[in-house]
C-alpha cells in the first residue's frame, strides 16, 4: 500500500499534520486522489470535472512551500471539491446545465481565492442538480449522482457531488450551496458533515445564484473538526459582496471538546417531528437522549409560524429563481431537464402580493426563531423525515400528488432557517436497518456557528459512527 493510499479515508485535522511534518507529500497524496477518483466516481458521477493537470500543479507548488519552511495552515496540501456553481479561473463550471456545458469562468468566487490562499488544492468540481434547482441529485446534464452507500439510492441535492465525494473518499472536503437545504439534505443521506453558515456569513460573489435572498455557501466534510476548520477560511465579510454581513473573524473550533453541562437544547415537536420514518424518528430520540447524557437539558419548544415560515420560503424561492432564469428560459427553452424548466414555470402564477406577504413573514419567523433561541442553547431536530429514495423516485406515496412530490418531503425540514438566516448543521446519528446514513439537524443562534460544532462534535464523539465509505 502507498504511503498516501491509507489516508485517503482520513480527515483533515490528521493528514494535516502528517503534510506539516513532511512525512506526507501534497503531490503524493493528490496522485493518489486522482487516481481513486478515476478508479470509482465512474459508480457515483460525484464529479463533473477533475482538473488533474491544475491539482497536480497546485500541489507541487505547496510542497515546494513546506520544503522551503513555508506552512500555511491545516489546508495546506488537501485535496478539496467544489460544487459546479461556484466559479473557478480558468476551469469549466457547468452550473450542471448543457448551458453552460463550456463555460469556463475567468475569476476565481471568493471562496475559491481563501481556499487557494490557505494552501487547499482545488480537485475538481462537483455534481450539482440543474442550476441547483432540486433537492434530489439526479437532474444533471451528466446524469444522476449515485450515494456512495447504495448506488441505487440518491446523494440528495443539489450539493449531490459534494456530498458523495466527501463520504466516498474522493475529496477531503467539498464546499456546497444551500437555499432549500441544498448542504445538509445530501450531507444527511450520504452521511457526512454539512453546515449552512449564518446568512452573510460567507461570500457568496462568483457562485451562480438560485435565490439570491436565501442562498448560503457551507462546507462539507467528514468530520465536525474538519468543518470548522474549512469555515475559519472561508468565512469573512466581502465587501464586493451585497449580502455579506460584518462580523469579527473568530475560530470555530473554539469550543470544540468542551464539555454540555448547564447547556440546554429544545426539541421543535410540531413539524419538525410529524410525519418521520419510524427509524429517523427512533435515532433522534435516541439522539436527545445522548445529549441527556451529556448534560444538556432537554425541553420541549414551539414555534408559532413554522408552516407559515416554510410557505414563505418557499415562495421567495420561486419567484427569484425564476428572476434569475427568465432570459435562459427565452433563449434555451430546449435546454432544460423537464422537471426543472416545469419548476421554474410555476413563479408565473404567484401573485406580487404573495411575494410581500413572503418578505414578511421573513421577518416575523427570523423574530420567532430568536425568541426561541433565547431560551435554549440549540434546537434539535431531522434533517430529513425520509431514508434516501431510488434515484428518480419522485412520490411519496405513489398517488402522483403535486403535494406528495418528494421535493417537498426532502426540503421539509431544511427550507425555514434558509428563509430566517439561521446556522443550521446536518451531523450523522445513525444508520437505518438498510444501512443508509440517518442525519441530525442542529439550529442555533445567528452567527453561533462554534456552539452549533461544540454540540456536534460532543454527538459525534459519543456515538463514533463511520466516517467514510471507501467500499464502493
Amino acid at each position: 500500500m502507498k504511503l498516501a493510499d491509507k489516508y485517503l479515508g482520513g480527515t483533515i485535522a490528521d493528514v494535516a499534520k502528517k503534510i506539516q511534518t513532511g512525512a506526507l507529500s501534497p503531490a503524493e497524496l493528490v496522485s493518489a486522489q486522482l487516481e481513486r477518483i478515476e478508479q470509482v466516481d465512474s459508480k457515483l458521477h460525484s464529479y463533473i470535472t477533475v482538473d488533474k493537470e491544475g491539482a497536480l500543479a497546485q500541489a507541487r507548488q505547496m510542497e515546494e512551500e513546506i520544503e522551503k519552511g513555508r506552512y500555511r495552515g491545516p489546508l495546506h496540501g488537501i485535496p478539496i471539491g467544489l460544487k459546479d456553481l461556484i466559479d473557478t479561473a480558468g476551469v469549466k463550471t457547468t452550473y450542471g446545465s448543457p448551458i453552460y456545458e463550456n463555460h469556463v469562468p475567468e475569476e476565481d468566487a471568493e471562496v475559491v481565492r481563501r481556499l487557494k490562499e490557505a494552501g487547499a488544492i482545488i480537485i475538481g468540481k462537483q455534481h450539482t442538480h440543474q442550476f441547483a434547482y432540486g433537492p434530489t441529485g439526479d437532474r444533471s446534464h451528466v446524469g444522476p449522482a449515485r450515494n456512495p452507500y447504495d448506488t441505487e439510492k440518491m446523494t440528495g441535492g443539489s450539493s449531490s457531488g459534494s456530498a458523495a465525494g466527501t463520504a466516498a473518499g474522493l475529496c477531503f472536503g467539498s464546499l456546497g450551496t444551500d437555499t432549500g437545504g441544498s448542504v445538509r439534505i445530501p450531507s444527511s443521506f450520504c452521511g457526512v458533515v454539512g453546515m449552512k453558515p449564518t446568512y452573510g456569513r460567507v461570500s457568496k460573489r462568483g457562485v451562480f445564484p438560485l435565490s439570491w435572498s436565501l442562498d448560503h455557501v457551507g462546507p462539507i466534510t467528514r468530520t465536525v473538526l474538519d468543518n470548522a476548520i474549512m469555515l475559519n477560511y472561508i468565512a469573512g465579510y466581502d465587501e464586493k459582496d451585497p449580502d455579506a454581513v460584518p462580523a469579527e473573524k473568530e475560530d470555530f473550533t473554539r469550543w470544540i471538546g468542551k464539555d454540555l453541562h448547564g447547556m440546554a437544547i429544545g426539541i421543535p415537536r410540531r413539524f419538525f417531528y410529524d410525519d418521520l420514518n419510524s427509524e429517523i424518528e427512533q435515532a433522534l430520540n435516541e439522539t436527545a437522549a445522548v445529549f441527556e447524557k451529556l448534560g444538556a437539558a432537554v425541553k420541549e419548544v414551539d414555534i408559532p409560524s413554522i408552516q407559515l415560515i416554510s410557505d414563505a420560503q418557499k415562495v421567495i424561492l420561486r419567484c427569484e429563481a425564476y428572476a434569475v432564469h427568465e432570459k435562459h428560459l427565452a433563449d434555451y427553452p430546449d435546454d432544460w431537464d423537464d422537471e426543472v424548466k416545469e419548476r421554474l414555470l410555476t413563479a408565473i402564477g404567484t401573485s406580487g402580493s404573495d411575494f410581500a406577504n413572503a418578505l414578511r413573514m421573513k421577518k416575523q419567523g427570523t423574530a420567532e426563531f430568536d425568541r426561541i433561541l433565547e431560551q435554549v442553547d440549540v434546537l434539535l431536530a431531522p434533517t430529513l423525515p425520509i431514508l434516501p429514495p431510488e434515484v428518480n423516485g419522485r412520490f411519496t406515496d405513489g398517488s402522483m400528488d403535486e403535494s406528495r412530490h418528494i421535493r417537498w418531503t426532502i426540503t421539509k425540514l431544511t427550507g425555514p432557517t434558509d428563509l430566517t438566516g439561521h446556522p443550521s448543521i446536518s451531523v450523522p446519528c445513525g444508520f437505518s436497518k438498510d444501512g443508509m446514513p440517518i442525519g441530525a439537524q442542529l439550529i442555533g443562534k445567528k452567527f453561533a456557528e462554534a456552539k452549533l460544532y461544540q454540540f456536534a462534535y460532543a454527538l459525534e464523539e459519543e456515538l463514533a459512527l463511520p466516517k467514510v465509505k471507501l467500499d464502493i
